[in-house]
């Protein structure tokens, strides 16, 4: 493979440069990049009254500017240069990793924008008027636009021409992931097509089944529901006039010639124009990666059934549960007060349909493959003109990670504290979504001013109608994933229509009594190779199969019948209703205090735990479309698709049933400090995943904030330091090494080369066990050994302690439920490897509980039985040593074997954040940090 190596940043000040750079790589001048308009000498309009009063701020890397010309694309390649704002985020962004212990209040926008409402004159870099009734205003540091409207349709329209100026090959892209069709229109690559097959198999539509979506919306969502759709189509034909403006001018984004939808020469070709339907798509999107929970549950029986089958029917229930983890007492909650009961264990359940042992197949979706798509070829295509040679292949890895979907997501934190404990008496915030870390970034930054709408923030691209995480006039609010679960698994009973009996692969099934076909959805998908992706040509047919309980995921027996175990969201073909509460979000006439804010919220289908924080209070709610199950149903485990165990009320036709009542989701006002890092919400509100129990890394976040309410006076900058500390912090090193040191050291180790990794892991414990560079840009780790030495060792030893007990597979099914480690060098997270966010899935609470159960030590909620060394300190410590041996014999270049974009053995690289390349810019590496990818720093003094 090519490995990529970014070049040093530089940035292109001024258009002249890349038109001589073009004129100089053989293009014309067309395809360079349009000439900017002049900036006025005052700002386009006033700005709204901010409350802030300068004490908010924000930060997206890498930049602003997320679209880049042909030119603009050769020139980074070739010579190094960035479009302006295109990269001018990601240095300050990744300096806070090493300037964080320093900071103080005054020096936040050095590692920050300040977002203050409006323009100051002096800082109008361009003025943008789309049409008469609004302007677009973009400043010289960071190049965001200032969306001002004196009408709301012109708002909206200016909103979706921003957009599109900044994001239209990436709002492009992702309207073709959303609708099953990425090859097609990127490419046939194997990463492509492994990520529109897992798409599809999540949210397969039809083009009547978007329309649906919005005329749901319509008939439901009363005079919101119709502003939000007016919103929409304004913000769709902003998206359009800019395309055809960019088309027509020819300063379109440069990957439309690469990816041979644009002739380069002739211009002839087409940016196929956005639909209201494909908001509905992008939604679906959106909601896929970040806001659905639950799922798994055919899994979860298979890991479940291998307990049993080692333990007996009984212990072998009890040892599952333990590993389970739905509501553990020692985990850290995010409402630390009352109870929300919702999707625990029944005393009795009633209506689980396990499978039959080794019955279980998995569903295909894939047919027809022909060309590309059954081999492995490559076509080299003739480059329009010879200086586009150093951009073949760029897409030939793909052009979005291909587990995109397929991965667990978990991310985003927030740190509020109330005004109570802070030093100006009024709340401080630091909070923002942990998206992954793309190029261009899948969300972008902007304000937003006009009648009924004035907010400043960040919107994923293509449905960036409103700021979805951001500030208001006088009031912030920000998300992470909840994940509660809102997906059940339903075995449905197969039959045949004329009677006989039906085999697995049946397509028809049982619906409160009749036999009725399964819907077929297909997508037809043929690509031919491009200068960007050489994949040969090929083809093939996706097909998934939906019933009225849900799509069809596996094939089984349950007592011997056949069934079809189905995977039924609630949020299903409602994938843009949660446009209603993101527009109340946006109202200043709506928000007003937490409260306000909480209903607002409630308006979200999403499962997102939602921040609030003004000058007086602060808020906590979980949003999420629960469903109402029936009375004892064990929503973990598949459920017989029967009407006794349907949801309450639940109405096929729309996929539509009863949820529970905004007062039973976790929720809280003035609580002293919340944190959320994708830990529990709540007592009683069941973890949709295995492993969520006495260690997570929101304990990273708790123990520090804690430690600050508790001395009081806290300030914007002690906040943020709590929360770029525990961005270095490895979770393993903090809270599970010290257990592991006692029980290796329960007795004098004699093995010198042992001796002496024991005491460097001790002395990186006693450091902080922080991946953190011994100064700024040395690219080598403090404690460096102590560091590999874990990396190596916390497979082997997660393996030393529990293989043997469990035996193999109860071992690998229980690992098919929960990854073993996350830790910054694995390929995992929203982008693969080098995507910042960690520690969220593993075995870290297993191997804490397990080890303390051996020490003696006090463990509520502990594991049905203890591993390690079958319970036998002396054993448990010599499997630990063990296998702590062989992880000191690995090397550099073993434990971090290299890629693409690292040498083997090398440490800090393995870690970097890279990102990734979605358009045809690269960017710099950046130290490792976990940590949001859009933040905000808040803290109000004042309120309307």
């Amino acid at each position: 493979m090519r490995r990529r190596t970014p070049r040093p940043t530089r940035t292109r000040k001024l258009t002249s440069t890349v038109l001589a750079a073009a004129a100089a790589l053989g293009l014309g001048i067309a395809l360079a990049a349009p000439v900017p308009q002049p900036a006025r000498a005052e700002p386009a309009a006033a700005a709204a009254t901010d409350y802030c009063r300068g004490q908010c701020s924000d930060i997206l890397p890498p930049g602003a500017t997320g679209n880049a010309t042909l030119a603009d694309i050769l020139a980074n390649r070739v010579l190094g240069t960035h479009p302006e704002h295109s990269t001018d985020q990601l240095g300050p962004y990744g300096d806070l990793a090493s300037g964080y212990p320093t900071l103080t209040d005054d020096k936040l926008n050095s590692f920050f924008n300040d977002s203050s409402f409006g323009v100051p004159a002096d800082q109008v870099a361009s003025v943008t008027k789309p049409r008469d009734d609004v302007t677009i205003t973009r400043d010289k540091k960071t190049g965001v636009p200032h969306i001002q409207g004196t009408t709301r349709e012109g708002t909206e329209y200016g909103a979706g021409y921003a957009a599109a100026q900044d994001r239209l090959w990436l709002m492009d892209l992702f309207r073709h992931v959303g609708r099953g069709e990425l090859t097609p229109f990127a490419g046939g690559a194997p990463a492509n097509q492994g990520l529109e097959q897992d798409f599809f198999r999540q949210a397969p539509y039809t083009e009547e089944d978007y329309q649906a979506q919005i005329d749901y919306i319509l008939a439901t969502g009363g005079e919101r529901g119709k502003q939000a759709l007016a919103d929409a189509q304004a913000y769709v034909d902003g998206i359009n006039a800019y395309a055809k403006k960019a088309k027509d001018g020819r300063y379109f984004p440069g990957e439309y010639v690469l990816t041979g939808h644009i002739d380069a020469i002739t211009n002839a070709g087409e940016i196929q124009p956005f639909k209201l339907t494909d908001l509905i798509a992008l939604a679906s999107v959106v909601g896929a990666l970040f806001g659905n929970g639950g799922g798994g549950e055919v899994e979860g029986a298979l890991s479940l059934l291998a307990a049993q089958q080692k333990y007996g029917l009984a212990e072998g229930t009890k040892v599952w549960e333990s590993f389970r983890e739905r509501n553990d007492p020692e985990a850290v909650l995010t409402v630390r007060n009352g109870s929300f009961p919702y999707a625990g264990k029944p005393a009795d359940p009633k209506g689980t349909a396990l499978p039959d042992t080794g019955s279980v197949t998995p569903e295909q979706l894939v047919y027809d493959r022909e060309g590309g798509a059954a081999t492995k070829a490559r076509t080299k295509v003739k480059a329009p003109k010879s200086s586009l040679e150093p951009l073949r292949g760029i897409y030939d890895d793909g052009v979005l990670p291909r587990d995109l979907f397929s991965r667990k997501k978990g991310m985003s934190n927030a740190l509020v504290v109330s005004g109570k404990y802070t030093e100006s008496g009024h709340p401080v915030a630091v909070f923002g979504p942990q998206t992954g870390y793309f190029a261009p970034q899948l969300l972008m930054l902007q304000e937003i001013q006009g009648p009924g709408i004035s907010a400043r923030g960040a919107s994923f691209a293509g449905v960036g109608m409103y700021v979805q995480l951001g500030r208001g006039q006088d009031y912030a609010w920000s998300a992470t994933t909840s994940a509660q679960d809102i997906t059940d698994t339903y075995a449905v009973e197969l039959c045949s229509p004329d009677g006989s009996a039906p085999s697995k692969d049946s397509t028809y099934y049982r619906f409160r009594g009749d036999c009725v076909p399964m819907d077929k959805l297909e997508r037809r998908n043929a690509w031919k190779p491009t200068l960007a992706d050489s994949t040969a040509a090929g083809s093939y047919r996706m097909q998934v199969y939906r019933t009225k309980y849900g799509l069809v995921t596996h094939r089984a027996t349950v007592g011997g019948k056949p069934v079809a175990y189905t995977m039924l969201r609630s949020t299903y073909r409602h994938e843009a209703d949660s446009i209603i509460g993101f527009q109340m979000l946006n109202d200043p006439g709506y928000v007003t205090d937490a409260k306000s804010f909480q209903s607002a919220a409630q308006h979200i289908n999403y499962t997102f735990n939602w921040f609030y924080a003004d000058s007086r209070q602060t808020g906590y709610y979980n949003s999420g479309l629960n469903p109402v199950r029936a009375a004892d149903v064990d929503s973990s485990l598949p459920v017989k698709a029967e009407t006794a165990y349907e949801w309450r009320d639940f109405d096929p036709e729309d996929n539509t049933a009863a949820a529970t009542p905004p007062a039973e989701h976790p929720q809280s006002i003035d609580q002293d400090y919340y944190i959320s890092w994708n830990n529990k919400l709540a007592k009683d509100y069941s973890a949709a995943g295995f492993g969520n129990g006495s260690v997570h890394r929101g304990n990273l976040l708790d123990d520090r904030v804690r430690a600050l309410v508790r001395k009081g006076g806290v300030t914007r900058s002690a906040l943020t330091r709590a929360m770029a500390e525990a961005a270095v912090t490895d979770l393993r090193g903090e809270d599970v090494l010290p257990e592991l040191l006692k029980v290796v050291r329960s007795k004098p180790i004699d093995d010198p080369q042992l001796a002496t990794a024991v005491a460097q892991l001790d002395a990186w414990r006693s450091a902080g066990s922080q991946r953190h560079e011994t100064s700024a840009g040395s690219h080598t780790y403090g404690h460096a050994d102590a560091v590999r030495i874990m990396d190596a060792w916390w497979p082997l030893l997660v393996e030393a302690e529990f293989k043997s007990g469990l035996g193999d597979g109860l071992y690998d099914a229980l690992r098919t439920n929960l990854t073993v480690d996350e830790s910054p060098s694995a390929g995992h997270g929203p982008t693969g490897s080098h995507a910042g966010s960690s520690f969220q899935y593993g075995w870290w609470s297993y191997v804490d509980k397990d080890l303390r159960t051996v020490l003696g030590e006090d463990v509520k909620g502990p594991l049905a039985r203890p591993y390690c060394g079958g319970g036998e300190l002396g054993a448990c410590r010599d499997a630990l040593l063990t296998s702590l041996k062989t992880a000191v014999g690995k090397t550099a270049a073993q434990v971090y074997p290299g890629d693409d974009n690292c040498s083997a053995g090398d440490q800090w690289c393995a870690d970097a954040i890279i990102q990734r390349t979605v358009g045809g810019l690269t960017h710099d590496k950046i130290s490792w940090q976990n940590r949001p990818t859009f933040q905000q720093v808040v803290e109000f003094p004042a309120y309307r």
